[in-house]
């Protein structure tokens, strides 16, 4: 007896999903045991409606970094400012970032194929991952320049440097306010640590520059070059623990499985238990989860699954999941 409820919204979806639950599954093979699978496909594997514009958010910032990293790179030669060829670096690998962050939401637009099933998403996060290890190696670099700067000393050019870094800190702004505006996933999250980034150090800049400008102190330079060095490894480590915990297939935020069962619990009258529960995301807006569902004797199958689906959609966010149904509960450990 298996049943199978599938839940459907606004995007269509040919592929077909196979779940493998490892080890799980070996011991089924022969069981009498009747199993139900349930696809629920919603945002989770869809394509969302706000890809375009997210991505016109990222070339638009792409643009106001490159052309600020160009000005920044010149205005430090010149006015021999480690805080302005630091923020020229930052924004440099940050160019780098967002046109590969670019390049991810494209690609995750691409449509399954049978050696990707669940489609092309991993790319964001990777990219993701990649902004936030850059983020971090940009930032020991600056600390190193700075100690050596410091050790060396030497003269900077005040004017020189407050005016470009007062352009640049305006140009950070406006793909701040680019960035920031409508839906963020992960990606934009990981693009937007960079530009906060730049904000601070075309910021930091700007505060040697007027420093040096009244007082002719020079070591102000390296030394907020490497205060900014600091906040930025602070948000490099948070993109790149986020977006490794997703590459790792780890359980999404509130996928809790004794939190999932006990709403599944009071919610659906048929469950029994459940076990060999498992959850991951391919991005961080696209949790899965698959489980197995004991009924109670004589419950029907297919409306268990429906109802089950329905609560993981309308309580934790889940719009797909595959669900194995059975009568009795199959050997192995719970959850």
């Amino acid at each position: 007896m298996s049943g199978h409820g599938p839940v459907h919204d606004d995007h269509d979806h040919d592929h077909e999903h196979e779940h493998d639950h490892g080890h799980d599954h070996d011991h089924h093979h022969g069981h009498a045991h009747a199993h139900a699978h349930a696809h629920g496909h919603g945002h989770a594997l869809g394509h969302s409606h706000g890809a375009p514009a997210t991505q016109s958010k990222l070339l638009w910032a792409l643009v106001f970094t490159g052309g600020c990293m160009l000005l920044e790179a010149a205005g430090g030669l010149y006015a021999h400012s480690l805080a302005l060829l630091a923020d020229a670096a930052h924004m440099l690998t940050d160019s780098a970032s967002l046109a590969l962050s670019y390049a991810a939401m494209r690609a995750a637009m691409r449509p399954a194929t049978a050696e990707l099933s669940y489609g092309h998403h991993r790319w964001e996060v990777l990219a993701a991952f990649v902004n936030g290890l850059a983020l971090i190696v940009l930032a020991l670099w600056i600390l190193a320049s700075a100690a050596m700067r410091l050790l060396a000393g030497g003269t900077v050019d005040g004017k020189v440097v407050a005016g470009i870094a007062l352009v640049g800190l305006a140009a950070n702004v406006g793909a701040f306010l680019v960035l920031s505006r409508g839906e963020s996933n992960l990606n934009v999250r990981g693009a937007i640590a960079h530009v906060v980034g730049d904000m601070l150090g075309s910021g930091a800049a700007l505060v040697a520059g007027l420093v040096i400008l009244w007082t002719a102190w020079a070591p102000v330079d390296p030394i907020l070059s490497a205060v900014v060095a600091a906040l930025m490894i602070r948000s490099g480590l948070a993109v790149a623990r986020e977006s490794a915990h997703i590459l790792l297939e780890g359980t999404p935020p509130g996928l809790d499985p004794d939190v999932v069962e006990k709403a599944l619990r009071e919610r659906v009258p048929a469950l029994d238990g459940i076990h060999h529960m498992h959850s991951w995301s391919l991005s961080d807006e696209r949790p899965i989860l698959t489980l197995h569902a004991t009924l109670k004797r004589g419950s029907d199958s297919d409306q268990c699954i429906r109802d089950i689906t329905g609560e993981l959609q309308r309580a934790f966010r889940v719009s797909h999941a595959t669900i194995q149904v059975e009568y009795e509960s199959c050997d192995g450990p719970q959850h």
